[in-house]
């Protein structure tokens, strides 16, 4: 087995970029170039005094890029990055359903960092996260 040293620095993957229209239900990985069309904080569920008082913020953005829309669930320090009219670049995206329709979420695992103002023109008439998906066991 070669080290690294033998073959040099370890490269870096580059990442391959998705477009919102190639977006299905259960995937994840995904890195994506989006604009921000709106952000709505969700409110929260006053807990009682035994749960811990540290809330977690949440808002729900629309996002797209030149083929589609879809709502992501920002949280916490992801919420203040989206910001409408910002260009955000979020890296292992992952699909999440949520009452039958998608939504784009970033955990742990990925990143959203806000980059150059994007120059492609959002298609607004194209939302994923207005589709609704059916759960259907199939029988083997």
């Amino acid at each position: 087995m070669a080290t690294a040293s033998a073959q040099g620095p370890a490269t870096k993957r580059k990442p391959v970029f998705t477009k919102v229209d190639q977006l299905k239900p259960g995937t994840n990985g995904h890195t994506l170039t989006l604009k921000v069309l709106s952000s709505k904080p969700v409110p929260q569920k006053i807990r009682p005094a035994t749960a811990q008082p540290r809330q977690a913020r949440i808002a729900e953005c629309l996002v797209g890029d030149e083929t589609g829309t879809i709502v992501f669930t920002a949280r916490n320090e992801q919420v203040d990055l989206m910001k409408p009219e910002t260009t955000v670049i979020v890296r292992n995206a992952k699909i999440d359903m949520f009452k039958g329709s998608m939504r784009l979420a970033v955990d742990k695992w990925g990143r959203v960092e806000v980059t150059e103002p994007a120059t492609f023109t959002v298609k607004e008439d194209n939302n994923l996260s207005l589709v609704e998906y059916e759960l259907v066991n199939v029988e083997e």
